[in-house]
C-alpha cells in the first residue's frame, strides 16, 4: 500500500494536520506541491564551447557515517562516466575528498583543499552536522553545495544566496512517515534515543510530532553527543519508562546502543530505525536481534532501478549497501545538465539554471538519463530531468518538492528488505 499526498510547499505550515490520521503501511510516496512561478528561460549568451566542469566531493571516508561513503561515491563516479560518455559538450573531472564527521575537522580539510582546485561545485556531506560546519565556507566562495543526503529542515530556509541544493528530502517528510508506521504498528508510547545535532533533534521532532498527533505519547526523550561510546544513561532512562517501541534515531551508534538494549530485555521487534542507521547489520549482530525491527529510508527501492545497482557493482564490487547512491547519482547529472544550460562552469550560474533542469520552472520536456536530457538542452530546449531517485522537482529553497520514503523490515539475518 503507498500514499500519496500533496500539500502547499509553504515550509511554515505543519504537514503533520495533513499526515497525522494518515495510516502509513509497506512504501509511502509523499510529494509536496511546488509554488514556484515558471522562470523565464534564457538562450545562453555567447558561442557554446565544451565545459570542463571540475567537481569535489566531501562524503564520509570515516566517521560515523562510514558506511553511506562507498555507494555516494560510486553514484557519483557512475554519473561523471555515464556523463563523459556521452561526449556531449561538457567533462567532468571529480575529486573525492573524506567529509568525516561532527568530531573532526575533517571537512573544513577537505573544502579548503576542494576550493584551492577551483572545482564549482561540491557534492556533501551526507551529515546535515557536518554540512552546517562547511556550507558558509562553500557558498562564501561562489560554489554549489548539493548534498545527497541532508535531511535537517533546517537547510530549507538557510542563508545560501541559492548555492545550496539536495536530492534528499526534508526530515519532515520521515519523521511524518516514521511516525505514522509506529502508531499504526500499535504502539501507544514511545521512547527516542537520539543524536544531539541537526539532524537527530530535527528528525526527533517530527517522529514526536506526528506520533503525538496520531493519539501517541512519546514517554522518554533522551539525547547523546556525537563522539560518545557509552551510552547506558540514555538505555537505562528510556527503558526505564517501558514504552511500546523505542526509535533509535543515531548513525552508526546504533551498533553499540541497539545490542545493549536487546541485552537489557527490551524486544528487539519494537526498534525503529531511521536512514542513518538503517544498514546491514548481518556481520554486527547475533543472528535473529532485530528481527521484526523496521525502518524509514528516503528513497526508491533500488531493487526495482532495473541495472542500476548492477552498474554501481561495476564501480564498487565491494558495495553491500546502496543507500543515497541514486540521490548522489542525480545530484552529478543535474549539476551538469545545468552547467549546460547555463552554458558555465560558474557556480552561481549553475545554481541559477539548477531548479530550471529539474522540471521545477513548470516548464520542460521530460528525460530520465543524461544523453537524452542533455541533448533536449543543446538543441535549445528546456529539459524536465527525472532520474534514479525520482522526479526531484526542485523548489524556490532548493528541495525536492516530491519524496518517496520506504519502509524496510529485518529478517533473522539482520539485514533490512523493503515491504511492499
Amino acid at each position: 500500500m503507498s500514499v500519496f499526498v500533496k500539500a502547499s510547499s509553504s515550509r511554515s505550515k505543519s504537514l503533520k494536520s495533513i499526515l497525522g490520521g494518515i495510516a502509513v503501511l509497506g512504501t509511502s510516496a509523499l510529494v509536496l506541491a511546488g509554488c514556484a512561478p515558471a522562470a523565464e528561460t534564457e538562450e545562453p549568451s555567447g558561442p557554446r564551447e565544451d565545459l570542463t566542469l571540475k567537481i569535489g566531493t566531501i562524503l564520509p571516508q570515516s566517521g560515523s557515517l562510514a558506511f553511506l561513503g562507498p555507494p555516494e561515491e560510486a553514484g557519483v563516479a557512475l554519473a561523471a562516466q555515464d556523463i563523459n560518455d556521452a561526449d556531449l559538450g561538457i567533462t567532468v573531472e571529480v575529486e573525492y575528498r573524506d567529509s568525516g564527521d561532527t568530531t573532526t575537522d575533517t571537512a573544513t580539510v577537505s573544502v579548503t583543499d576542494l576550493l584551492s582546485l577551483d572545482v564549482s561545485a561540491i557534492i556533501g556531506a551526507a551529515s546535515s552536522g557536518v554540512s552546517k560546519t562547511v556550507i558558509d565556507q562553500i557558498v562564501g566562495a561562489g560554489v554549489v553545495q548539493f548534498s545527497p543526503a541532508n535531511t535537517s529542515p533546517d537547510f530549507t530556509t538557510y542563508a545560501d544566496d541559492n548555492l545550496y541544493w539536495r536530492t534528499a528530502p526534508s526530515d519532515i517528510l520521515q519523521g511524518e512517515v516514521l511516525g505514522n508506521l509506529i502508531a499504526e504498528d500499535g504502539a501507544a508510547t514511545l521512547g527516542l534515543i537520539v543524536l544531539n545535532d541537526a539532524y537527530g533533534t530535527g528528525l526527533a521532532g517530527a517522529v514526536k510530532d506526528t506520533f503525538e498527533a496520531a493519539g501517541g505519547e512519546v514517554v522518554a526523550e533522551t539525547l547523546f553527543n556525537e563522539g560518545e561510546s557509552n551510552f547506558a544513561a540514555q538505555i537505562s532512562e528510556v527503558t526505564a519508562a517501558n514504552p511500546d517501541a523505542i526509535a533509535v534515531i543515531t548513525f552508526d551508534q546504533a551498533k553499540s546502543i541497539v545490542p545493549a538494549l536487546v541485552g537489557a530485555g527490551y524486544p528487539g521487534d519494537q526498534l525503529y530505525f531511521v536512514d542513518g542507521n538503517l544498514a546491514d547489520y548481518s556481520a554486527d549482530f547475533a543472528a535473529g536481534l532485530i528481527e521484526g525491527a523496521k525502518g524509514t529510508l528516503p528513497g526508491l527501492d533500488t531493487g526495482k532501478l532495473g541495472d542500476f545497482t548492477d552498474r554501481l557493482l561495476e564501480i564498487d564490487p565491494d558495495l553491500t549497501d546502496y543507500s543515497y547512491a541514486a540521490e548522489s547519482y542525480d545530484a552529478v547529472v543535474l549539476i551538469a545538465l545545468a552547467a549546460l544550460a547555463a552554458n558555465s562552469t560558474d557556480g552561481a550560474d549553475i545554481a541559477s539554471k539548477l531548479q530550471e533542469v529539474s522540471g521545477g520552472s513548470g516548464d520542460g520536456e521530460k528525460a530520465t538519463d543524461f544523453a537524452s536530457a542533455a541533448q533536449i538542452i543543446l538543441d535549445g530546449g528546456v529539459v524536465d530531468y527525472d532520474g534514479y531517485s525520482g522526479p526531484i522537482t526542485f523548489d524556490e529553497n532548493g528541495d525536492p518538492t516530491e519524496a518517496t520514503i520506504g519502509i524496510y523490515e529485518y529478517g533473522a539475518d539482520n539485514k533490512y528488505t523493503r515491504i511492499n
